[in-house]
């Protein structure tokens, strides 16, 4: 491999069929980046070399999907060799429940790649099974079961528009009775806590109302609680930046999602806030019943 700069970036975009890599893909190509759709993994390097031989190419991002498994273990071999050569290197999975891909896949009147003849839900699997490794490797994993693809593009905007050597953290609250966040990094559980629902006057506002969250953090344990996931936080920010992980989420749940997970989300969110973080907030399932 040839002399590469070490302000080089080399992002790899893949996961699961229908969920969004082609949008994304275009999202990154809009932002400056050079993006290359399914090249063999064993000519990265090789590609890598010649793009960065253009002075006018410092981000490269590279789309693989299911149909190169065969080739993997070469992909895991150039993405060492790039990092070797100092060359940052990431990894963004798109993912969404199996519903939504096969109401996709539907509405598309498209086979799915592995799917060999047999129902989509079956290659949706198998893709799962080939795509196991490198999901278990990414930075940032985003989660388009609910997203449209304009929301995908500023999801993508946000962490790639800009190269930031920053990390990343989003705090998401969520309800529990609507599912763990597939995307979350870390998951805290709030259900601990006294629930302001079962307060007449309390039970239509939510945790972004100030008497919601007083009545969250007049609750037993409530501050022990979020300082002992901040100081968490804190503790593998450090160790995320040196592994190259650039983007961690950080879930907080209770049964809706309305009260106090907003609450505790906000406040958190507000102690992590250091010049060396870029901290942003979302409420997954604000608004839902």
């Amino acid at each position: 491999m040839g002399d590469r700069e070490s302000d080089f970036d080399v992002l790899l975009v893949t996961g699961m069929s229908g969920a969004g890599r082609s949008t994304a893909a275009r999202a990154l190509e809009d932002a400056g980046w050079f993006v290359i759709d399914n090249i063999p993994p064993m000519l990265l390097g090789s590609v890598i070399d010649v793009a960065a031989q253009n002075p006018d190419v410092d981000r490269v991002a590279v789309v693989v999907d299911a149909r190169g498994g065969s080739f993997f273990p070469q992909l895991a071999e150039a993405m060492e060799g790039l990092r070797a050569d100092g060359v940052r290197v990431g990894v963004v999975f798109l993912e969404a429940s199996e519903e939504s891909l096969v109401r996709r896949f539907e509405s598309s009147r498209r086979p799915h790649p592995l799917q060999e003849g047999a129902r989509i839900l079956d290659g949706l699997r198998r893709e799962r099974l080939v795509l196991g490794d490198l999901r278990s490797q990414a930075d940032l994993v985003i989660d388009t079961t609910n997203l449209n693809v304009h929301e995908l593009r500023r999801e993508m905007d946000a962490a790639f528009a800009h190269p930031d050597e920053r990390l990343r953290i989003t705090v998401m609250s969520f309800g529990f009775k609507h599912g763990i966040p597939v995307d979350a990094d870390m998951v805290a559980d709030a259900r601990f806590l006294p629930n302001p629902y079962w307060d007449e006057a309390l039970r239509d506002r939510t945790g972004l109302d100030p008497a919601v969250s007083d009545a969250v953090f007049a609750g037993d344990g409530a501050r022990q609680f979020l300082d002992h996931l901040a100081a968490l936080v804190r503790t593998t920010r450090d160790g995320y930046l040196r592994e190259g992980k650039r983007f961690v989420t950080v879930a907080v749940g209770c049964t809706g999602g309305k009260h106090r997970s907003v609450a505790l989300t906000e406040a958190l969110a507000s102690m992590l806030e250091t010049p060396d973080v870029l901290i942003g907030i979302e409420h997954r399932d604000l608004g839902k019943e």
